[in-house]
Parts: C-alpha cells; structure tokens; sequence
C-alpha cells in the first residue's frame, strides 16, 4: 500500500482530515501537520572475488524471500552510507570490510508491513579481509558465489538489485 493510501488520520491530533497535500505529503486540515514520505537510503555491495565470482545472499526473510539479493540493507539514523555498509556485512556475513568505493545509485521500494516505503539504494564496490570466515546471518539464510558471466538478474527478487546486476553484466569491471 502507497503512502496515500495508508494513512487515514492524523499522526498528531488523530483527525479524520489528513488529506493529500502534493505527491510527497499529506496535511492535517485541523492541526496544519505535514507529514512527508521521502526515499529511505540503503545500500549494497557487490563483493567479487579473485575467481571474477560475485558474492550473492538468499534472503531470508520477507519481502523476496528465498530470492537471491546482495549484502545490504537500511541506512540508520546518523549513519553514513558508508558506515551502513560496513555494518551490514558485518552483521549479515560477519564479513571485515577492508576497501569500498561508490559506485551508482537506483531508486527502488521495498514493502515492509503493509507499506511500500519508497527507498534510494546506493551501491558499493567492497573488499573483505577474508571469505574464510564468512557465515550467513541476520536476514541472510545462505550465501554463494556466483561467476558474474552467469549471474541472471531474474534470480534476483528486489527491482533495484536485477537492474545492478544488468549494470554489473554489462560492465566490464566494477572494482
């Protein structure tokens, strides 16, 4: 469900007159509260070892789960994009980090709780320490390398993930 569509009253004074105000917001025709939906920002990486192999996750949970996604996820609050990056891997795949680089970003939405929250996912180059030490976590229920030459992206579930891997077939190299 859009934005638009979810929220009937008021957030603030719980008015019945919380109507759309511009395509980003609504407004409370008794309070005058605005309330905006703007992109969430999310990243991911694209991990590819010395064998030209992508690392690639199986979600483990909702939405798409069971479908083939990278490491990523939700930026927090006070967080750089960067430093969500680090964190994800970490806590997905207990990976360590040891180089990332921006490379582009997709604008995609997510559905979470009835809601399809719009999102700007950017994506990294990263570089881990060590795969040995790799171990699926979190919403990760497995992970696989994958060559880049066979990745197909309808393998993949969220919209934004199938174009990045389209990007990084047609790529030549994305270090």
């Amino acid at each position: 469900m859009r934005f638009a569509e979810l929220f009937s009253f008021c957030p603030v004074c719980g008015a019945s007159g919380f109507s759309i105000n511009n395509e980003k917001s609504k407004r409370c025709i008794d309070c005058g509260f605005v309330m905006y939906v703007n992109p969430s920002a999310a990243v991911a990486a694209f991990i590819i070892n010395k064998n030209d192999e992508l690392l690639v996750c199986v979600r483990g949970k909702n939405p798409e789960k069971g479908t083939l996604d990278l490491p990523g996820g939700f930026v927090d609050e006070n967080e750089t994009a960067e430093n969500a990056m680090i964190r994800e891997i970490y806590e997905e795949l207990n990976g360590e980090v040891t180089e990332i680089n921006y490379l582009f970003s997709l604008p995609n939405t997510y559905l979470y709780s009835g809601w399809t929250i719009p999102t700007l996912d950017l994506f990294f180059a990263v570089k881990l320490k060590d795969f040995t030490v790799l171990k699926p976590a979190d919403d990760v229920s497995n992970f696989q390398f994958i060559a880049v030459k066979d990745l197909d992206s309808e393998l993949f579930g969220l919209k934004s993930i199938k174009k990045a891997i389209s990007i990084l077939r047609n790529k030549a190299d994305i270090e």
